[in-house]
């Protein structure tokens, strides 16, 4: 197949490449467009069938109320404010724009209310709350910039007035995330490719994974584009799309390229140089694709928006670059035949030397593990578990404007009234009951909340319509502090007299958690399932894929470790947080799984040739590490690079994906395959490969050894031998 399919690229090179080309063109047009059409609120979070949703919809029906949106004005005044006098000219200003703006149904300040809990503890700073319908995506949007101006507009307010609150923050986590994202790249481009050029050893050999990755953003913009004509994607899916795009980009690059510079030291340019890459890197680059795709795929089974979002956007992004790979990259390898070399120092070009000297330090790496492969495989395990340790104090919390940095307006009001009000504006904990009358049982069930360690006060039950009342608990601390959690949860665990759902930021926080936690089985159940599959018919191996899934799990426990020890416990800079933000550990177990699995495809594919060449089973592990060890420490500190990138950004949770990825990636491409994968290989020698009678004839039967039809296979391309390996070369 993939003989068939090099042939094929190299007859209709031009014609692939202007296809190609088309494709991009049309993918760029239509694509275009998605940023205006992601979401950002916090029902991305939400799972559509939770109860907290359920709660939230009756009490929208009932009030018109959208208990996720709201707006925040802080006014800082020139004199101090006196609750019992007139509200000066810029809180009046400040009143008065939020009661002319057609979305916000109550505006409640100091004065209206008669609360002086709305003054800061200096009394030169109050808040004005203004509470809102629902509203779309783009009319949010709108409103913030309305706003936004109607207050640079109005000379009572400028340079005095901030605007914060639920509404503006969403808004203004997509602007941070979409700002942070092209800085970030900015800054790592130039590195990336001065990387690019020493791995490459040349110019146009650099620009062509580039090339690949520009191709496959475009692709993966507008797969993500016609997503949103059939759900939600959230606005996180772009970080991840050029993240991953440009870091798949690069690893299939630069396997492709690298074989395809052995077959042509070997062929010389023409049919056979492309085809024998396409049937060795390309299989690869097939087997490896579906991996990452597999891990991804898993995160879709969780109900919720945002990581739907994600695993989607991971999934369009890997079909993409391997589709560039697969197709578009051979034919470009065509067309260049040997200028793939041009624009790379002479001395690069003639001399072999470094390569050569980097396959022979990892080939002596795996030989001096192999000899003590027993104490090498307890020492590397020991330190993976003890990296991980931390992860067995992990915590979680949630996405709100105090995420946002001061020099957002969002941010600031959030910080201001943390800081500077003594009993700062709560949201409170919402308790729909399904009740049609009140009576003597709901006043005793909402004296039952008031009676709850960290619930500071109960309001009134009261009538939202004529099957539902509501109960608010005012909850101390943060709203996802640990004593408002824990108070949420010993609220939900009251007995109730009439059924009972919750809602508001606390407990949507804690529906979010618990409906992860549900899913998470059937992920990790799916996920493993689907990689002992592939990795069966990769390898026809049994014991290699439940092998690599325990050292993918040691990876990964590693990486959340990391994540816990940086951002939980505050590490290397970063400022200690109370939690990773929930969803950060599915996305990056997810994303870790997926690129280890992919390395160890790299390393099987060549171990496998060195088998197939007659040499012994220590001997097949050292050339095959030899021979892709320089090519995955490159490819992993490239899209190290290119992930790690994300950890500029200045929202947290953005950091936490970008560091705890690179890490994962690092500590596989290292400590993984230098140590734990050669002691491993080396303790189960032949018995690596076996599979049962049935299973090892029915790879054979289906001929997943190479994919090929009997008279292609008996053309490929012949395992080099060990003396004359070249260092970077592709499985």
């Amino acid at each position: 197949m993939f003989s068939a399919l090099g042939a094929a690229l190299h007859e209709r090179r031009r014609i692939s490449l202007l296809l190609a080309a088309l494709a991009a063109v049309l993918a760029a047009v239509f694509g275009g467009t998605v940023d205006s059409r992601l979401t950002n609120g916090l029902s991305d979070y939400d799972d559509p069938g939770g109860a907290n949703v359920a709660a939230r919809r009756i009490i929208q029906q009932a009030t018109g109320v959208d208990a996720q949106q709201g707006y925040a004005i802080l006014v800082r005044t020139d004199a101090p404010i006196d609750p019992k006098a007139a509200p000066p000219a810029p809180v009046a200003a400040a009143v008065a724009l939020l009661r002319e703006r057609p979305e916000v149904e109550q505006v409640v300040d100091y004065a209206s209310a008669s609360n002086p809990t709305l003054v800061s503890e200096d009394a030169r700073s109050t808040v004005i709350l203004g509470t809102v319908g629902p509203m779309k995506e783009k009319a949010t949007v709108d409103a913030e910039k309305e706003m936004q101006e109607a207050i640079e507009g109005n000379a009572a307010l400028k340079g005095r007035t901030w605007l914060g609150g639920a509404t503006p923050g969403h808004v203004q986590v997509a602007e941070v995330s979409n700002v942070d994202l092209a800085k970030a790249e900015t800054l790592a481009l130039p590195f990336i490719l001065i990387l690019l050029f020493l791995v490459f050893r040349g110019v146009v050999a650099a620009l062509v994974p580039l090339l690949g990755a520009v191709v496959s953003l475009l692709l993966t913009l507008a797969g993500l584009r016609l997503a949103t004509e059939f759900m939600n994607v959230s606005t996180g899916a772009l970080n991840l799309a050029f993240a991953l795009g440009l870091g798949l980009s690069v690893d299939f690059g630069l396997l492709m390229v690298s074989r395809y510079r052995e077959e042509l030291a070997v062929h010389g340019p023409g049919r056979e140089a492309v085809r024998r890459t396409v049937a060795s890197a390309g299989r690869t680059v097939f087997f490896s694709s579906l991996t990452v795709a597999a891990a991804l795929a898993a995160i879709i089974v969780f109900p919720h928006p945002y990581l739907r979002s994600m695993g989607l956007a991971g999934v369009i992004t890997v079909v993409s670059a391997a589709l560039f790979a697969l197709i578009g990259l051979p034919a470009l390898l065509a067309v260049l035949g040997r200028r793939v070399n041009s624009l790379a120092p002479r001395r690069w070009q003639r001399d072999s030397t470094a390569h050569q000297a980097a396959g022979d330090r990892w080939h002596r790496v795996a030989s001096a593990v192999m000899r003590r492969p027993a104490v090498i495989a307890v020492a590397a395990t020991a330190v993976l578990l003890l990296v991980a340790a931390p992860a067995a104090d992990l915590k979680f919390t949630g996405a709100d404007p105090s995420t946002l940095p001061a020099s957002t307006s969002a941010g600031q009001v959030s910080r201001a009234l943390e800081q500077d009000f003594a009993e700062p504006p709560a949201s409170p904990l919402q308790i729909v009951l399904d009740t049609p009358a009140g009576g003597a049982e709901l006043t005793a069930y909402a004296e039952k909340v008031g009676a709850v360690e960290g619930v500071e006060s109960v309001g009134t039950p009261f009538r939202l319509d004529d099957r539902h009342w509501e109960v608010d608990a005012v909850l101390s601390g943060a709203p996802l502090g640990t004593a408002a959690k824990g108070a949420a949860a010993d609220v939900q665990d009251l007995a109730a007299p009439f059924p009972v759902r919750h809602t508001g930021v606390t407990a949507d926080f804690l529906a979010q958690k618990a409906g992860i936690g549900d899913k998470i089985p059937l992920a990790a159940t799916v996920l493993a399932v689907v990689t002992l599959l592939l990795l069966f018919a990769f390898s026809g191996s049994v014991l290699l894929p439940f092998k690599a899934l325990l050292m993918n799990t040691l990876s990964t426990g590693a990486a959340l470790g990391f994540l816990v020890w940086v951002f939980q416990y505050g590490n290397l800079g970063f400022t200690a947080q109370n939690g990773i933000e929930a969803t950060t550990p599915v996305l990056v177990f997810a994303l870790a799984f997926g690129l280890s699995t992919d390395y160890n495809v790299f390393l099987l594919g060549r171990i496998k040739e060195g088998r197939a060449a007659g040499l012994d089973d220590r001997e097949a592990v050292a050339d095959g590490l030899a021979r892709t060890g320089p090519v995955v420490t490159s490819a992993a500190a490239l899209f190290c690079l290119a992930v790690g990138a994300l950890a500029l950004s200045r929202l947290v949770f953005v950091q936490e994906l970008g560091l705890g990825t690179a890490f994962a990636v690092f500590v596989d491409a290292t400590l993984v395959r230098a140590l734990l994968v050669p002691s491993l290989m080396a303790l189960l020698g032949g018995a690596n490969w076996w599979a049962p009678g049935p299973l090892r004839r029915l790879h054979t039967r289906l001929r997943l050894d190479r994919m090929e039809p009997p008279e292609a296979e008996a053309a490929a391309p012949p395992a080099a031998e060990p003396q004359q390996r070249p260092a970077v070369s592709t499985p």
